[in-house]
């Protein structure tokens, strides 16, 4: 074949880096988004902190350049300036305020970290130490401290654990098995049980001799511990003849105790959500704000910017780049903030009845309903919503938490699946405990005020609520 060159013409989607650098940011959660606005001031001097907000949130949306490709050709990351309307520019004015005061207000402040309590192995460690053992017993049962695991259980064979001992410590299967009796009767009951009976059993002989029902309680514990978890009462009384009242009784007892005593000991601290957006009621009106401690305190380090802008040969400065780059992140982050403000009070606005009444007035939203309202890609609002926290009156709550689908009701109108599932709650807590409904029957209820739900549908969301089945919700 003969080698020749032809001219082509053709079109080509490219995303910009300052588009690339939107869409990134926007995904991102408020922690991730703060670790890369860290990463930036170290590596970027054009970039300092400031002891205001990184941008006013009410700043006019004309100031703000918006890049956009048509969603024929590709992903949207900001609407045009002309689909701002009047409604969005009340908001942001009343956002303007409420941030101002915001960062003042005591509600704001992080809650302060609990003190660090000691490890299960510390606290037990501590009993060792001041009970009345000789050295060497002491030292078998620290040996067995370190071999339990997180919840407290000596999971562990001691028979194994006997072969792995030097020969040398002459320790053999009848002392570790004495020290282990000697490690479940330290101070805290249920500790180093080889299984749940032998934890349960621990637990209970602890408990006063007068307990009533304890002796019954120990034998089903130790006997028929499968029967109790099946709420095979029928059975328990025909074994072991013993009335409702005193099985009653010992079944108090059992579910009072704890099947992981090494949960006492936790030590792990709970993450706190710093919410991206604070929902308050206004004349009247539910409206959305930017939470002024999730908002990075960012600007472009004006000293640095005037000294290059005076230099000759600033186009070719690698400063250059920095202050380009610089300015970028500033405007990336007033864009995220405006997007998840939008988004936000566009679910608040489809989401009032919640706010008023509850899981039970929740109505059907899906992310195509917000994006056509906004005029943004779907695409664009799933990373507005994904890892995005709201705080309302009714506790803090994902973004995506809002979005559900619905069933059509025999009367024509809409209910969504949370509200079947609080349903479904409501339902389950007032129900007869010696009776409790099955899934057809709250099915048949559902369907009697009008909306229709199969009976696997039921179970489903049962499921997902953690509702153990009838015959396990099943009580004398």
């Amino acid at each position: 074949m003969k080698a020749s060159l032809q001219l082509r013409m053709s079109q080509q989607l490219t995303l910009t880096p300052q588009l690339q650098q939107s869409i990134r940011l926007l995904q991102l959660s408020t922690q991730d988004m703060q670790q890369e606005v860290a990463r930036m001031l170290d590596e970027n001097p054009m970039l300092e902190l400031s002891d205001e907000v990184a941008f006013n949130p009410g700043e006019s949306r004309s100031s703000v350049e918006h890049d956009r490709i048509d969603q024929n050709r590709g992903e949207d990351v900001h609407s045009d300036d002309s689909t701002a309307d009047d409604s969005v520019a009340e908001l942001m004015e009343w956002n303007t305020s409420a941030v101002s005061h915001g960062a003042d207000d005591e509600n704001e402040a992080y809650p302060e970290q609990a003190a660090l309590q000691a490890s299960m192995r510390e606290y037990l460690h501590s009993q060792l130490s001041v009970s009345q053992f000789d050295r060497r017993d002491r030292l078998i049962i620290g040996m067995l401290i370190d071999a339990l695991d997180e919840n407290g259980y000596m999971a562990q064979d001691l028979a194994e654990l006997a072969e792995l001992l030097p020969t040398e410590l002459s320790i053999t299967l009848d002392d570790l098995e004495t020290a282990l009796v000697q490690l479940q009767y330290l101070d805290q009951p249920g500790l180093g049980a080889r299984n749940l009976s032998e934890c349960l059993a621990l637990q209970l002989k602890a408990l006063p001799e007068d307990t009533p029902q304890r002796d019954l309680a120990i034998v089903l514990v130790t006997q028929h511990l499968d029967l109790v978890a099946a709420h095979d009462f029928a059975r328990i009384k025909k074994l072991l003849r013993c009335s409702d009242d005193s099985l009653r009784a010992a079944q108090s007892l059992i579910v009072n105790l704890n099947p992981k005593p090494g949960d006492t000991f936790d030590r792990s601290v709970a993450d706190y959500v710093v919410p991206d957006v604070i929902v308050e009621k206004h004349k009247d009106k539910w409206r959305a704000r930017l939470n002024s401690d999730a908002i990075p305190r960012l600007r472009v380090n004006q000293l640095y910017a005037n000294i290059l802008q005076q230099r000759d040969d600033k186009s070719g400065s690698p400063l250059a780049a920095q202050l380009q780059e610089a300015s970028w992140l500033v405007k990336s982050l007033r864009q995220r903030f405006e997007t998840i403000l939008r988004v936000a009070q566009a679910i608040v606005e489809r989401q009032v009845a919640f706010l008023e009444h509850g899981e039970i007035a929740m109505r059907p939203l899906v992310l195509r309903e917000i994006a056509d309202a906004l005029e943004l890609h779907e695409s664009t609002v799933s990373r507005g919503t994904t890892q995005k926290f709201m705080r309302t009156p009714r506790g803090i709550y994902e973004f995506k938490y809002f979005f559900g689908s619905g069933l059509v009701t025999e009367s024509g109108g809409v209910c969504s699946s949370a509200s079947i599932r609080e349903l479904i709650k409501q339902l389950v807590s007032g129900e007869d405990a010696c009776k409790p409904l099955t899934d057809g029957r709250m099915s048949e209820i559902l369907a009697q005020q009008g909306i229709v739900v199969a009976r696997r549908t039921i179970a489903k969301y049962r499921e997902a609520l953690h509702i153990p089945p009838v015959n396990l919700r099943k009580s004398l």
